[in-house]
């Protein structure tokens, strides 16, 4: 299965995003993917974290949300919105505990089929805080956190059948979401990301290399790579890996687009030789 890890260095406007993200898709349509994953904020990276509020959308319809089923359907491609403000829903037991209606959304992810459908759905579970001084983050003032892990199932174009676990940026640093997924037979881990240039420099590539060599799946890692337009400043660096933890294909920085083929038999022979998952105690 050929996919493609899309790169973007995202702006303060909706409208330029996904003209960007349409382009990027439509390169990895070109040049073979089935599967396309777009990175963290992919749609907007603000001038301030409330920004986000303003284009949140409710689950299920949107202006984002059109653009990646539509997308799908006209690409034929499975794609994945790296992530997407989605409204709580003012109902609910989240909602309760926080201020006004709106104030606070899910960094969402959601997977879309080549028919169009939305075929899963997954809430960041752990969210960002850091602070050095100098920069800071703190994903809490504007997110609610999920509490569920998400998988989906498709089928290449060759008939196989694969089973991919969902996650973003953050995640990357709690195994255990990942060796849940492994558990549940995760074929592919999906980490779309803005990771800080602080921080990437010295985590992200070994991160997801250990991700992928503990749990023997492939990683695919799309990321926001360059100097925004807010000022802000991203490491980049999207990555495919394979089950043995080497690197299939890497973008350093700027918009652009990282293919490879996954190949199946290469999973199965690296459980087969190493079947550390086997020798599981804990």
């Amino acid at each position: 299965m050929k996919v493609a890890a899309i790169q973007m260095v995202s702006a303060t406007s909706l409208a330029a995003n996904l003209q960007s993200a349409q382009a990027l898709l439509a390169e990895a349509a070109q040049a073979g993917a089935e599967l396309a994953v777009l990175p963290e904020y992919f749609c907007l990276m603000g001038r301030k974290d409330t920004d986000k509020l303003a284009i949140q959308e409710k689950f299920g319809d949107g202006e984002i949300q059109r653009f990646l089923s539509e997308s799908a359907r006209k690409l034929k491609l499975w794609i994945v919105g790296g992530t997407l403000p989605i409204s709580v829903d003012d109902t609910s037991a989240e909602a309760a505990p926080h201020r006004a209606p709106g104030n606070r959304v899910y960094n969402t992810s959601l997977a879309f089929s080549p028919g169009g459908q939305c075929v899963a759905r997954y809430d960041k579970i752990h969210l960002f805080k850091f602070d050095n001084g100098q920069e800071a983050f703190d994903e809490s003032r504007v997110l609610l956190p999920g509490k569920t892990p998400s998988l989906f199932e498709m089928k290449d174009r060759a008939g196989q059948h694969w089973r991919i676990g969902m996650s973003v940026c953050y995640d990357l640093r709690f195994p255990e979401l990942y060796r849940h997924y492994s558990h549940s037979g995760a074929d592919v881990l999906l980490v779309p990301s803005a990771f800080t240039y602080t921080t990437g420099q010295k985590h992200w590539d070994v991160l997801l290399r250990a991700r992928a060599i503990e749990n023997q799946a492939f990683v695919v890692a799309p990321a926001q790579g360059g100097l925004h337009e807010n000022g802000r400043r991203t490491w980049g660096h999207s990555l495919l890996i394979d089950p043995w933890g080497e690197v299939l294909g890497e973008r350093a920085v700027d918009a652009g687009v990282v293919c490879h083929d996954l190949d199946f038999a290469q999973r199965s022979l690296c459980h087969t030789k190493l079947p550390a998952l086997m020798h599981r105690v804990i």
